[in-house]
């Protein structure tokens, strides 16, 4: 299946891609959004928790932030598959900006926060599967591994310069409602940025199928259209698995972000700000994935790529947790070796920065690969539902860490529940080998039998 990209092939590199300009465009969206939703989200739990004084409010905010995701991220899929996706983006850019500018004016009012909060988190679940079919439309198939890795790596850098460094910088110099007001012009900017691009209108109906009003009009119809969506996903085993990686990639993310704080106390004996000596290690192992992923992407099939990712994670996420006990050996068997002062390399702070900057390289290489599969198997007129129903699955695998995790770590602490998580990650990678058998070679890029043969064959990439 070839994309009527209207762009020339070019070499595949970052470079290549950025000299893509819709792509640029896209990307250029997507900072705007990420880093300002991450800052605001940031301002916000400011607000709550200095109104209301309790951190229960606070973790009512991340839900309303998470859940509409969860509850209708694959029913805006159907919808974003029945209009132009272009105007989809801009249209929830538009919305999020007016919204922003209300919560900037809403002052410590806290119902009024959550519900505008809430209204914000659905506009942004049309947003998400409409900004990642349009990357197909604008990227040749050969830099999709390129272009997929700038998504993931602008998503993971978001979070941390926009809610680790940029939101506490903004509040502590001018305050949140100044931030928020930023906020919003930076989505304004996104839905100007948007609006450049080319028009990318839904396909054709199929016949029998609901016109475009009446799918749009009528609940039943959506949901029937919705059963197709999961339908398909159940019908192509390399779909189902691709969403299977993602999901419990994303839900690593969450786990992480939910017992951060208590991790860094408890298991690595930091302060709670500290678990900073995690978050940017990870992340700039991430960028290194990225790189390696494009690199290895016509030497490794797929598939293998993802199923290391997999248990590599898995293992570093198990050495995170005994990095005291690690670093106590090292420095036994650095002491016992009194020729060279090793004492820096081998403190926890060393260790823990090395296992990160690994599970990073890890993360991507199961994150970048899965995405990119789904993108070249699946027919653009379902591409919209099918990843409205990632966005769900992503988003699920953020929001039951808030719900679950932080209870049973305060009862059982961080580590138990870290190394439960690192054996299912690890063990999900293991069982992908047995299940799924044999993996052919990746063909050279451009050869189009590189799609899967519908069938029970375990061969399919």
């Amino acid at each position: 299946m070839k994309e009527l990209t209207g762009v020339a092939e070019e070499p595949v590199s970052a470079l290549a891609v950025f000299r893509n300009r819709p792509f640029l465009i896209l990307w250029l969206s997507q900072v705007a959004t990420q880093v300002g939703g991450n800052m605001v989200l940031y301002g916000l739990s400011v607000v709550v928790f200095t109104a209301s004084g309790s951190s229960s409010a606070v973790s009512i905010l991340l839900i309303s932030f998470l859940a509409p995701a969860v509850i209708f991220g694959a029913l805006a899929g159907v919808y974003v598959d029945r209009f132009d996706r272009r105007l989809v983006l801009v249209a929830t850019s538009l919305v999020r900006a007016v919204l922003f500018l209300l919560l900037a004016l809403v002052g410590t009012n806290v119902g009024v926060i959550l519900l505008l909060n809430l209204v914000v988190s659905i506009a942004t679940t049309f947003f998400a599967p409409a900004e990642l079919s349009v990357i197909p439309r604008v990227v040749p198939r050969a830099q999709l591994t390129a272009a997929n890795g700038i998504f993931t790596l602008t998503l993971n850098a978001a979070f941390a310069l926009g809610y680790a460094l940029l939101g506490p910088l903004v509040v502590a110099i001018a305050g949140p409602t100044i931030l928020i007001g930023v906020v919003a012009v930076l989505y304004l900017v996104s839905a100007g940025l948007c609006w450049t691009l080319a028009p990318a209108p839904p396909l054709p109906l199929p016949a029998g199928h609901d016109t475009l009003h009446d799918a749009g009009a009528a609940v039943g119809s959506v949901i029937g259209q919705l059963r197709e969506g999961i339908s398909y996903i159940r019908a192509n085993p390399t779909v189902a698995w691709a969403l299977t990686y993602l999901g419990v990639a994303a839900s690593i993310v969450g786990i992480l972000g939910a017992l951060g704080p208590g991790f860094a106390v408890h298991v690595l004996n930091l302060t709670s700000k500290d678990f900073v000596v995690v978050v940017l290690p990870l992340g700039f192992g991430v960028v290194a994935g990225v790189l390696l992923v494009n690199a290895i992407r016509t030497l490794v099939p797929r598939r293998r790529t993802i199923e290391v990712g997999l248990v590599t994670l898995g293992i570093c996420l198990v050495l995170i947790t005994i990095a005291n006990p690690i670093s106590e050996l090292l420095q036994r068997l650095s002491a016992a070796q009194p020729v060279l002062d090793a004492s820096a390399l081998v403190s926890v702070l060393a260790v823990v920065v090395a296992i990160a900057f690994i599970a990073g390289i890890a993360y991507a290489a199961v994150a970048i690969p899965a995405q990119t599969e789904m993108q070249e198997v699946i027919p653009e007129d379902v591409r919209g539902r099918v990843f409205g129903i990632l966005n769900t699955l992503v988003s699920i695998g953020s929001f039951l860490p808030i719900i679950i995790v932080g209870t049973v770590s305060d009862a059982l602490g961080p580590a138990p529940v870290l190394l439960a998580a690192a054996s299912l990650v690890g063990l999900s990678g293991v069982g992908s080998i047995v299940l799924r058998g044999r993996q052919q070679r990746m063909p050279p890029p451009g050869v189009e039998s590189e799609l899967p043969i519908p069938g029970p064959s375990p061969d399919e990439p």
